[in-house]
């Protein structure tokens, strides 16, 4: 077998890992209630927020791509602006009535998020993916972009830690550390993943 036969078997396989992980923190946070919800995405925001600059110098030095000081403005519209926008919003339970309370909107998480993540914009787009998916109760797997993977880990680890610390479960969200089309093809086929 060749090396990178044996890699691409590695990254499927990790792929396989991290989106079953996924799936069973999804399952843990699916009851949770709106208040558990919206503390574990304000620490996730607050974490990222605080790395803000870190992780606009981290995109700049391993991409190659814009300024500092563009993408700090993108990180902080991801952890204040949309951060702001959706706090307020019901993510749980029902989230709206018609008809004179005859119909009723039920909100239902989908299951695990593949969030597919460019290198033009990398750390920005995976905080705004992972906090739009855990306010919907949903499980998120990122998959960077080769030449921007580094940088896309961080963001992922800084928001993870920050979920746990608050009582959410480990493989809530997720990075793939060795991405490889192969890897990417592999969290989109799972038959777990239930948005990409």
């Amino acid at each position: 077998m060749s090396p990178l036969a044996s890699t691409d078997l590695r990254t499927i396989e990790t792929a396989r890992q991290l989106v079953e992980a996924a799936h069973q923190a999804q399952q843990a946070i699916r009851h949770l209630s709106q208040p558990e919800v919206d503390r574990i995405v304000a620490a996730m925001a607050g974490a990222a927020d605080a790395a803000c600059e870190r992780l606009a110098r981290m995109a700049v030095e391993e991409t190659g791509f814009g300024k500092v000081a563009d993408k700090m403005v993108k990180n902080y519209f991801a952890t204040r602006d949309v951060y702001g926008y959706i706090a307020p919003m019901k993510t749980v339970g029902v989230i709206a009535e018609h008809a004179n309370g005859r119909t009723k909107e039920i909100a239902e998480p989908m299951g695990v998020v593949v969030a597919l993540i460019p290198s033009t914009n990398p750390t920005s787009t995976a905080i705004y993916k992972a906090l739009i998916s855990v306010k919907g109760r949903n499980a998120v797997v990122m998959a960077p972009h080769p030449k921007a993977a580094r940088c896309i880990g961080e963001a992922t680890r800084i928001m993870a830690a920050a979920a746990e610390a608050v009582g959410a479960p480990k493989g809530l969200i997720a990075c793939h550390p060795e991405p490889t089309l192969e890897a990417t093809d592999a969290l989109m086929k799972h038959p777990r993943t239930a948005v990409i």
